[in-house]
């Protein structure tokens, strides 16, 4: 029997097979950094070249939910389109029924019910996307880091990275790398330093969002991402050249 044509049939050993090519359609994407700062959290998202005919603004990578909710992906785009969709439906019925704005928790929920949805009955599949979503924490309006994967499970991160091949090796790097309370400057500087391991590019490759407290948030200019870019530049090529043997 071939355990991977029907979602809703387990494989001896237990696995959900559609699931687990979702999550391959995951690896696939692009490579989604996300980092928790003292007062900010960071999306930085590694944009893929495009034709040379083709205008890179129709290509995005990091979507607004509602007035403080920021949601990147790495996967299918217009699976994320579809998701990106319902979730923006049901911010707005939350903050008509309730009078306030939905907190990043109950909204990362809520796309993951969805995504676990699709992997439960037949004729559908599964998502491929995974998510990092950002938004306030409503005790101290700070904001907050939510992922959420293909088999419909969420969890709160304080540093994580979804999509590319790398995502292993990246998500080391960060557990080495990674400090509490980090202000804003330092946290889009180790996000940008993540994404370097994975663009050749600089900054042409990259979009980094910024999600302050109170729920300000900002899309980073390239000028301002190719100003870190160099800086950390500049910092490699000074500790390489400390590591070179004085003759």
């Amino acid at each position: 029997m071939s355990y991977d044509r029907a979602i809703t049939v387990f494989s001896p050993d237990g696995h959900l097979l559609q699931v687990e090519y979702s999550m391959e359609a995951v690896r696939r994407g692009s490579t989604v950094v996300g980092i928790q700062g003292k007062d900010c959290v960071v999306l930085a998202v590694e944009k893929r070249a495009t034709a040379k005919l083709q205008d890179d603004r129709t290509i995005r990578k990091i979507f607004s939910i509602d007035d403080s909710t920021v949601l990147a992906f790495a996967g299918l785009t217009a699976d994320a389109r579809v998701l990106i969709d319902r979730v923006r439906v049901e911010a707005q019925s939350y903050r008509l029924i309730m009078e306030d704005a939905p907190s990043a928790e109950y909204l990362a929920r809520f796309v993951a019910e969805i995504q676990q949805k699709y992997t439960q009955r037949g004729g559908v599949r599964p998502f491929g996307i995974a998510t990092l979503l950002t938004g306030l924490d409503p005790p101290n309006q700070r904001p907050v880091l939510y992922q959420t994967d293909p088999a419909g499970t969420h969890s709160r991160w304080k540093a994580q990275v979804i999509g590319g091949n790398n995502a292993k090796s990246l998500r080391e790097f960060l557990e080495k790398q990674y400090t509490a309370d980090l202000d804003e400057a330092a946290a889009v500087k180790l996000a940008v330093q993540a994404l370097m391991e994975v663009v050749d590019s600089g900054a042409k490759t990259m979009e980094v969002c910024v999600v302050r407290t109170g729920g300000k948030r900002e899309m980073l200019s390239e000028s301002v991402v190719q100003s870190t870019v160099q800086v950390l530049e500049q910092e490699q090529q000074a500790a390489q050249q400390q590591q070179q043997p004085v003759e």
